[in-house]
Parts: C-alpha cells; structure tokens; sequence
C-alpha cells in the first residue's frame, strides 16, 4: 500500500470543525464536508517530503532532532519511534525552559542520575522513612519529565512538534533560540509557528504513528549517511553545549519539493481524498 493511501486510511485529512479553524490554515484546507475542514493530502505530502529531506540532512551532520507531543495520542508513538531511531523525546509536561534555561535542565539531569545511583547501591535504607519516601517522589518526579531527554547533551538542531497549538510553550522556546521547527498542524493551528508545516489530523494516533514512522525512518537514514560519508576522525555534530541551531525561516528556502524526489505525483492516488467535499473553499473557506 502507498504512503498517500496509508495516510488516507488513517484520516490524515480530516480536520477541525468549521467553526473551529484558523484562517491562516486555508492555503492547506481543500473544501469542507459534513460541517469538517477537508485538509489537502496534498499539501500533507509536500510538507512531510521536505521534513524528511531536512531531517535526514540534519541528522546526516550529527545533530539531533527533539520530538515533542505530550498530547495523550501521541504519547506512545514517539516514545515507540525515538527509542527506535534513538533521538531525544518529551512526552509528558513540558518544563518551561527547558530549551532557554538548558544549563540548568542539566543540573537536574545529574541529580537523577545521583538518585538512581543511590537506589542502585542501597544507600536510601541508610536515611529515614520520611526522607526516603521524599527522594523516592523527587526520583520519580524527574524521570518522568527528563527521561526522554537526558542523553541530549546540546540543544537540538531542529523540533518535531505534534499540536502547535497545545505544545506553545515549547515552540516559542525554539522560535526565541533559532531553533526550526516540524509541525504536524491541524485547521486550529497557526503555521507560522511552523518553519516546516506537515497539515494534518493531529488527534487521530493512526495519522500520528503514520507521521512519526517516516520522519523516524529519515532520522535512520541520516544516521546511515553520518557513517557513511564522514571523514575518519570528524564528528559532525560536535559543538559547545547550548549552541543554537541555524536561524529560523532559512528551512523552507533551502529545501524545495522539486529537491526531495518523488515529487507529488501518485498516480492519481490523490482523488482517492474520497471525501470528495460537498462545498469547496479553495481560496477561503469559512
């Protein structure tokens, strides 16, 4: 089964109600149905195309990509995924910052390790109840915050983010640090908050699996041209911890769809959009 038919099955293209929409989503937005956006799958297949080529570029230089989504659908598919393709992930709440305060998210990361090593060597039976009953939560308190993120010694280069408009507080931290952003973004979502917009159904886990599986697969891919292609003794994502990544609103000019292979073409795939809208907007759907 192709990709544009998987994405299809999945609902990708649903959106939110009309009532519900932002209006700078209409250039991605085919018509609408039943009272429901219809997104372009289009559109979606374009966006997805020029993540993947620039992850797998990013990668490919040794830097690394931090997925965010702490939505409950979204949840398993990126700790599944980032623990395959082993990138960092925050899938719980996320901390405020934890991208512009890095230093001290590092200190905290040091101190997990110092409990979890005084869980493994016995030494909480040497304090009280009380006091070990306290160290037990604090140890579980920042597992489940930085767990994901504790083998990311630098800022990422990039942010996979899935919802724009839950995960806020964490793309205006990529946006203030030059950090670009990956959106999967529903018809409620405002991509300029996105530097690369992936417009899709961002509630359906199917949709979301579907997206993270082939953004993961590029993550794989550059890894596989990082091994392959870098001179011997050169690491390409060295650098000083805290480094920001390149300046935001350069991804899109240096990526074009033309680049990424593959194209657009499906073989007439795309009319299986099968939602067949009952009204069209294509300029401006209400």
């Amino acid at each position: 089964m192709s990709l544009v038919n998987e994405l299809i099955e999945a609902g990708i293209h649903f959106g939110q109600r009309r009532s519900n929409w932002n209006p700078k989503m209409a250039p991605y937005i085919q018509g609408v149905k039943n009272q429901i956006h219809i997104i372009d799958i289009r559109e979606t297949i374009k966006g997805l195309l020029l993540a993947k080529k620039f992850i797998s570029k990013t990668v490919g230089e040794g830097r690394e990509i931090l997925f965010v989504g702490t939505k409950r659908q979204a949840r398993g598919a990126i700790e599944t995924h980032c623990a395959a393709c082993e990138m960092p992930y925050i899938t719980e709440r996320w901390l405020g910052g934890l991208l512009t305060n890095f230093r001290t998210v590092r200190d905290r990361l040091k101190r997990l390790e110092e409990l979890e090593a005084l869980v493994a060597g016995g030494g909480m039976k040497s304090y009280s109840k009380k006091m070990e009953s306290q160290l037990t939560r604090e140890l579980k308190k920042i597992y489940r915050n930085l767990n994901g993120v504790r083998s990311m010694s630098r800022l990422p280069a990039a942010m996979v983010v899935v919802d724009v408009s839950r995960e806020m507080n964490a793309v205006r931290e990529a946006k203030n640090l030059g950090i670009p952003t990956i959106c999967l973004i529903d018809t409620d979502g405002d991509p300029d908050y996105s530097d690369i917009p992936i417009p899709g159904n961002d509630d359906s886990m199917r949709s979301i699996d579907l997206i993270l599986r082939e953004l993961a697969a590029s993550v794989m891919e550059g890894k596989t041209q990082r091994q392959t292609s870098a001179p011997a003794g050169v690491t390409g994502g060295e650098s000083n911890e805290g480094e920001a990544a390149p300046r935001r609103r350069s991804v899109r000019s240096r990526f074009r769809v033309d680049e990424v292979g593959g194209g657009l073409s499906t073989g007439g795939t795309l009319e299986a959009t099968a939602t067949a809208p009952s009204e069209s907007a294509p300029s401006n759907p209400v």
